[in-house]
């Protein structure tokens, strides 16, 4: 793999994993004219850290400039922070982990497995206690800003003018209000047919969950909301907005944005208002891959890639009136690259041996408001 070279970045809330073991960060620079231009990010979600992790190889084939993890980066699923430490401790313990980080910009969020309960928001007890630990494992500066507002939301810019790649890191966890059950479902555990499992402890499989349309149903939070149209309004030809649950998926059988319709109204509305250009979504989460577009209702057509997982499998039909294709229930992670010749994006799902699930290519004169 080669050597990332030495990308300027914007905001300290970057969580970097360089070379060598962790060393003091100087402070990044602004985007300037000199700074190199980003042309690969990788991602994915959903590591299991005590199987196998074969899919590393195809990363390193795929040589990315950045790799992105969207949650569930460990499953954890405990009220014990030792429990917490120790799998994280595992995954570090991966060597193809182990030799992505040694060589790959790094940036990461969490889901529910990594925030430490499935499924859960901000009512979760432990919640300061797995967000130090997730902020040291990343290997979070002690003097990071990111660590000093709630929720582990962040954000960096790379390049420069012209070929701006703006990145955004989303937390649906730390102010996430109760999610909507479907009462249509009996609580007797037979909805675990739809292939949901609880792997620890015998637990019953939450779910399935329910629109809630109400007012105070939110997963962000007014406070990162605010953050969010400050970022959307800063310049950049292509965004990145990194979800660790789906954000255009039609079917809210399980998590997603739309089981939040308010905020996923709130979410267009706001790149609306900002005109924020280029914005592609990027999702984890399911266990599948698919490809998600949607073109009503929105400022401009919108895309969400889905990687998942880096380990964990799906094997169950699941409905999106909204799928690209077809949904791929294997080891997967995400490749976005950027011809900046032609102003195109190319979205792709790969298996683990490298092949391509998905090949998709987006014209960024598309992604612009109407």
């Amino acid at each position: 793999m080669r050597r990332l070279p030495s990308v300027a970045l914007r905001h300290l809330g970057l969580a970097l994993v360089l070379c060598l073991p962790p060393v003091a960060l100087a402070a990044p620079e602004a985007a300037s004219d000199s700074a190199p231009a980003l042309t690969r990010i990788a991602f994915g979600s959903c590591a299991e850290q005590h199987k196998p992790q074969p899919i590393w190889a195809a990363v390193e084939a795929a040589d990315p400039d950045l790799f992105l993890f969207l949650g569930d980066n460990v499953y954890g699923d405990t009220r014990d922070r030792r429990e917490l430490e120790a799998a994280y401790a595992a995954l570090g313990a991966q060597p193809g982990f182990q030799r992505l980080r040694a060589s790959t910009l790094v940036m990461a969020t969490w889901d529910d497995h990594d925030y430490g309960e499935n499924d859960a928001g901000a009512d979760y007890p432990m919640k300061d206690a797995s967000r130090e630990v997730f902020f040291d494992f990343w290997r979070e500066p002690a003097d990071s800003p990111r660590r000093s507002h709630e929720g582990v939301y962040t954000s960096a810019m790379f390049g420069p003018p012209g070929q701006r790649v703006q990145v955004i890191l989303l937390d649906l966890r730390w102010n996430r209000t109760p999610i909507a059950r479907n009462t249509a479902f009996p609580d007797d555990g037979a909805h675990e047919r739809w292939g949901r499992r609880e792997a620890r402890a015998g637990r019953p499989v939450p779910g399935p969950y329910a629109r809630d349309p109400s007012p105070e149903a939110t997963m962000l939070g007014e406070a990162q909301w605010a953050w969010l149209e400050t970022q959307l309004r800063e310049p950049a030809e292509v965004r990145l907005i990194g979800s660790s649950l789906q954000v255009l998926a039609d079917f809210p059988g399980w998590e997603a944005w739309v089981n939040y319709p308010r905020d996923q109204a709130r979410l267009f509305q706001l790149i609306r208002d900002t005109r924020a250009e280029g914005v592609v979504f990027l999702s984890g989460d399911t266990h599948y891959g698919e490809l998600t577009r949607l073109d009503a209702n929105v400022p401009y057509p919108m895309v969400d890639l889905t990687s998942s997982g880096l380990t964990e499998e799906w094997h169950v039909p699941v409905p999106n009136a909204l799928r690209i294709g077809e949904a791929h229930h294997r080891a997967n992670f995400g490749l976005v690259e950027i011809d900046w010749a032609r102003r195109e994006l190319r979205l792709g799902l790969r298996d683990a041996e490298g092949a391509a699930l998905i090949d998709q290519r987006v014209p960024l004169s598309t992604l612009r408001s109407r």
